[in-house]
């Protein structure tokens, strides 16, 4: 059950297919039939292949590199090392502003940080080639003491004061609570695993470099790659027409593709660089493992007195990712005391990334796993435990939500489920050998938002194209920017071109952070709004035209054509309207920037981070809200566990197209369901190697997985948060749902676990 958003009097209503219509994605069709060109599918005369090579320790110096073979081998152009003199310059990271995802430059020192690591690069005449060439490289190194694992001595944690977060008097309320619990919580190594793998091809021509690279920001890549290379922005071109996946790892561009853009400036000509499957695990990160000290204070009657929370997340030995396991702590519950310090521990690792909601996925396991161990040991149901300690406004900056639609989630999700019917004691429901428990959790990810820029072209045939450098990584954007166009301009949005993708387009921000969706629909709804106007003083100002002099207020636009709203005869298309005025096209530009901001800005907010605007700007809290439902089955003698049913009940603002956002909601539960049971990066102690690197082992969530999802909409129009009233949708859907998971598992066997995943080993 989904229910879907509709507002009397819009063309959603009179087949236009516009905003808030269930139409298909424009693009669907396309990729089940292999039309879609990605990045790497590019075909380029005089193509050449680059393979990398990885190290095979995880910290030390490379003493010896054997080379000649390779380069003695058919086909082989080149071979680069650390001695060959490829100069790449630093980037600016994400976490410094920038929008690098690490800080490491491949093939700069013979330094080696962990296993994995890019160590060498074969070009050859064939893909073939490089890769013989590449097994015949062998390198000898002198190793140095690896820190493997964070509990090793040489592991100290940093402390990152800029997440720490306090308020009362956390601690000796703490102490003097009448009920305490709490416990640690940790999450392994996860992997993004998109379906395409990381990959690219560059072509220097003439000082200007093109790049094709699967992407989530081509304007920071852009930005990096100019960094990386010394050249200005300007001479680089980075196309991401489709998006095979990215979940994150895709949001900054990783530096294969600096070993790729340098390779082809020494050759001069065009170099596609494709990492394997294994390659991914170790080229960059996904998330980091994560590990959560809570306890939770209250009242015999169930009310919060104090939060403590003291977590960590592994990062590199010479680089920082922060994931910041305490962001939903301080916002989902009213309480009067709060502590909480977020630390990091370098360890020889690549550098850990993004993952679908960095920093709210593991945070919400841990506060929502301890409410459910508060709830069972106060015999509270978990809907009233937090209703009871329900925040009406945001705990932490002390102002009011834009909307927060939690309680109606609650109650929606409830009734779909028929919650009312769940038996506080767990072991209580079975069916033969199988144990039966119900979970829930509470779920909340913030609106982010960045401002940018939108181009519509009307063209001489009559046709319409609205242009974006923004991606669309699979969400939507190709169909929700049409429909947003033809909202304003009344056409069937099936009939509006979209193009993405491009640096040469106008500016947009990091698809990520669930925000391009309403940055893009704002920016694309004001330039429809000028165009329309711009036609109407077209059509009123144009001798021969048959609304030539007629008031504007009085002209309509519908079906391609502009008319008079009380004649329909008297009308004329705007084909023709272009032809008569004598252009051959008319373009609008529109932008979301306030009036002060310049062109550094514009720049700025397509290429580095530092124009996100956060969700308490303006006074509110702008956060998008979700209830999780679970039903689990565990078979009492073998451990295993199964998700029978999961309904996942979401406030998202305004739903701009309910088809895919059900879609993105889904796609978050399925992943949760992979974080709860299955996923978990297995390293080995002794040298540092991801031993289950490959799809085989890493393990995923398939088909045969996936119990019925159900899907409630409970969001209304939130204009406090962005300008056409959307919240955050793509990483909300995670949030939760393994918590919720993990709580079903234990009111299912009576057994509660911290760890993740979900393993039989831990329940037998």
């Amino acid at each position: 059950m989904s229910t879907t958003e509709t507002r009397p009097g819009t063309q959603a209503d009179k087949g236009y297919q516009a905003l808030g219509s269930r139409r298909d994605r424009a693009d669907g069709r396309l990729k089940i039939q292999g039309l879609a060109p990605y990045a790497v599918e590019k075909s380029l005369e005089n193509l050449a292949y680059a393979v990398v090579v990885q190290s095979t320790i995880p910290h030390g110096k490379i003493v010896n590199m054997d080379t000649d073979k390779a380069r003695q081998a058919p086909g082989v152009l080149a071979v680069y090392n650390h001695e060959s003199g490829l100069t790449i310059h630093p980037a600016k990271t994400f976490s410094s502003g920038g929008a690098a995802a690490q800080a490491f430059l491949p093939l700069q020192s013979d330094k080696v940080l962990w296993n994995g690591q890019h160590i060498a690069l074969v070009v050859a005449e064939t893909l073939e080639q490089a890769t013989e060439a590449a097994a015949l490289i062998s390198t000898e190194y002198s190793g140095e003491e690896a820190a493997i694992h964070p509990d090793d001595p040489k592991a100290e944690p940093e402390s990152s004061e800029a997440t720490t977060v306090s308020w009362g008097e956390a601690v000796p309320s703490l102490a003097a609570a009448e009920v305490q619990v709490g416990g640690v919580y940790t999450t392994p190594r996860e992997y993004n695993c998109p379906i395409e793998p990381h990959g690219c091809i560059a072509h220097w021509q003439n000082g200007e470099l093109t790049l094709w690279e699967p992407s989530q920001w081509v304007g920071g890549a852009r930005q990096v790659v100019s960094e990386w290379m010394a050249i200005d922005s300007a001479k680089v071109r980075v196309l991401s027409p489709y998006v095979g996946g990215g979940f994150g790892c895709k949001g900054g561009i990783q530096p294969h593709s600096a070993l790729a853009c340098v390779a082809s400036r020494e050759l001069d000509r065009p170099v596609k660089l494709a990492l394997t499957r294994p390659q991914t695990f170790t080229a960059f990160g996904g998330r980091p493992r994560t590990h959560q000290q809570l306890a939770l204070g209250a009242t015999r009657e169930g009310q919060l007195v104090s939060i403590v929370h003291e977590s960590w997340n592994e990062t590199a030995l010479e680089d920082v990712h922060t994931e910041p396991c305490n962001s939903v702590t301080p916002l989902m519950y009213a309480s009067p005391n709060f502590q909480s310090h977020h630390k990091l521990i370098h360890l020889n690792t690549v550098n850990p990334g993004w993952m679908r909601a960095p920093g709210e996925n593991p945070s919400s396991f841990a506060i929502e796993v301890a409410m459910d161990e508060l709830a069972s040991k106060l015999k509270m149901d978990p809907i009233a435990l937090r209703l009871k300690n329900y925040a009406e406004q945001d705990p932490q900056a002390g102002i009011p939500w834009s909307s927060r639609r939690l309680k109606e989630a609650y109650q929606a999700g409830a009734e779909a489920f028929g919650w009312h019917q769940r038996p506080l004691e767990p072991r209580t429901l079975r069916e033969g050998r199988q144990l039966i428990g119900w979970g829930m959790a509470s779920g909340t990810y913030p609106v982010r938002r960045t401002p940018g820029e939108a181009q519509i072209v009307l063209h001489g045939d009559g046709s319409i194209e609205v242009q974006s450098s923004g991606v669309d990584i699979g969400t939507g954007t190709y169909t929700i920017l049409a429909q947003t166009a033809a909202d304003v301009l009344h056409v069937p949005s099936d009939s509006i071109r979209v193009t993405l993708g491009d640096t040469r387009l106008a500016r947009a921000p990091v698809a990520g952070g669930s925000q391009l969706a309403n940055v893009l629909t704002g920016a694309v709804h004001k330039t429809a709004l000028a165009l329309r106007d711009a036609l109407i003083t077209l059509a009123v100002g144009t001798p021969g035209s048959p609304l030539f002099q007629v008031p504007p207020e009085k002209i309509r636009l519908a079906d391609g054509a502009l008319r008079l709203e009380t004649q329909s005869d008297t009308r004329i298309s705007l084909a023709e309207l272009l032809r008569l005025s004598g252009n051959e096209e008319l373009v609008a530009h529109q932008d979301t920037f306030g009036k002060e901001a310049g062109e550094e800005d514009r720049d700025a907010a397509a290429s580095t981070a530092s124009m996100m605007i956060p969700p308490t700007e303006g006074g509110v809290s702008a956060h998008s809200w979700s209830a999780i439902f679970v039903e689990v089955a565990v078979d009492e003698d073998f451990g295993t566990v199964r998700v029978r049913r999961m309904v996942g009940a979401f406030d998202s603002g305004r739903v701009y197209n309910p088809k895919l956002t059900e879609s993105q909601w889904i796609g978050g539960m399925v992943m949760g369901i992979g974080q709860a049971l299955l996923e978990e990066g297995m390293i080995d102690s002794r040298d540092g190697r991801i031993m289950n690197a490959n799809l085989a082992d890493y393990l995923v969530p398939v088909n045969a997985d996936i119990p019925a999802l159900e899907t409630i909409n409970v969001g209304e129009p939130d204009f406090l948060a962005t300008a056409l009233g959307g919240k955050a949708v793509g990483e909300l859907g995670i949030v939760g749902v393994a918590a919720a998971i993990s709580n079903a598992v234990w009111h299912a066997t009576g057994k509660r676990i911290r760890d993740l995943p979900i393993t039989q080993d831990k329940l037998l």
